[in-house]
């Protein structure tokens, strides 16, 4: 399956009362459930910015992900954009395999390929308190 993004903004008439966004949710979960049995979700987020919601899913094509993309549009008086996503550890592979490069199992696998990765994956997260 593919990963996929899913960016929506509300139109500013969508919702009077802020109890009707989790209506609202509850109604979009319900419709994609029915018309898109293969999508699983992932993440969803709420956000402060040109967009209200991220949601990331897993769909099985393009086809499946535009469905879940025109439902939230048809409920949530809405606007969306899709994106595909793509892990890092497997675009690395995809980048390996143009180079002509072997590329190590543990990459395609998903464990740590470079001291970059390392590096990060000890910083996290990077969202500590600061030390003053």
């Amino acid at each position: 399956m593919s990963i996929y993004v899913l960016l929506t903004r509300l139109t500013p008439d969508a919702i009077v009362e802020p109890q009707e966004l989790e209506k609202l949710a509850a109604q979009v979960k319900k419709q994609v459930a029915a018309t898109c049995p293969g999508v699983k979700w992932v993440a969803n987020y709420a956000l402060l910015g040109p967009y209200d919601y991220l949601d990331i899913f897993e769909a099985p094509d393009n086809e499946t992900a535009a469905k879940v993309a025109v439902t939230v549009r048809t409920l949530g008086q809405a606007t969306t954009e899709v994106w595909t996503a793509t892990p890092w550890q497997q675009f690395k592979t995809v980048l390996a395999e143009l180079s002509g490069q072997v590329v190590p199992a543990e990459s395609v696998d998903g464990g740590v390929a470079d001291e970059v990765d390392e590096a990060v994956a000890e910083s996290f997260p990077a969202s500590d308190p600061p030390a003053w």
